[in-house]
């Protein structure tokens, strides 16, 4: 089994059985922890910039939610008329996803369990990966840009987790706890050392950063290849 396929089978038996619900609820309105509003807040703002780098009017557009969750980017996909493929490994949140969609809404969006790198799921003018690799090591990362690029006509935006004090240092941390006793690790990347990678990995297209977020306990920097 390859790297990445074992941190997906890792994330899935977390995402859909450890901590369904506890992603249900910071994706709703509901009332949270102070540390987690920093992170649904945090979430919120790099989801709007992740948006902003997409046309107002999608409309004809097909786009991949690659790790859609509850869906609160392939809703807003939608809404500017595109076509969403929103794709999952965890069919609780996919079902918590679906519930959430607003009727009119439904007829533009196929809700899948599974890998969102399937080859099966066809080409897209965009994708969107919002904190969807940011367990991956650069190699991974590296390959499932590679898989994506190629299958997509316009711009993919992603996010990764940048290489800062912090999050370096709460991922040797995290690296201390037994396996079986922690979430899945959130690894660190600088954009040199994923430019490298994608080298390696033969990638082309030019890699560019969008943004960084930094609210409370989420960091993450969102980047974009293009055609």
């Amino acid at each position: 089994m390859s790297s990445y396929d074992q941190t997906r089978a890792r994330l899935e038996t977390y995402f859909d059985r450890t901590a369904a619900k506890t992603w249900a609820a910071l994706t709703s309105d509901a009332p949270v922890s102070r540390i987690r509003q920093t992170v649904r807040e945090g979430r919120d703002t790099m989801r709007a910039a992740m948006l902003g780098q997409l046309p107002d009017d999608l409309s004809g557009a097909r786009i991949l939610d690659a790790g859609c969750g509850a869906g609160p980017m392939t809703v807003e996909l939608a809404r500017r008329g595109a076509d969403v493929l929103a794709v999952d490994i965890s069919p609780s949140l996919l079902q918590v996803a679906q519930d959430r969609t607003p009727d009119h809404l439904k007829p533009q969006i196929t809700f899948m369990a599974g890998d969102m790198l399937n080859t099966d799921h066809g080409s897209f003018d965009y994708v969107m990966a919002m904190d969807s690799l940011i367990h991956y090591s650069a190699a991974d990362i590296a390959q499932a840009l590679a898989t994506l690029a190629l299958r997509t006509h316009e711009k993919l935006v992603f996010t990764i987790a940048p290489k800062t004090p912090f999050l370096t240092a709460f991922w040797l941390v995290g690296k201390a706890f037994p396996r079986s006793d922690r979430s899945p690790q959130i690894v660190p990347h600088s954009v040199s050392g994923l430019g490298k990678a994608m080298k390696v990995a033969r990638i082309e297209k030019p890699l560019r950063t969008v943004t960084r977020v930094s609210r409370g306990f989420y960091i993450s920097q969102a980047m974009e290849v293009t055609s």
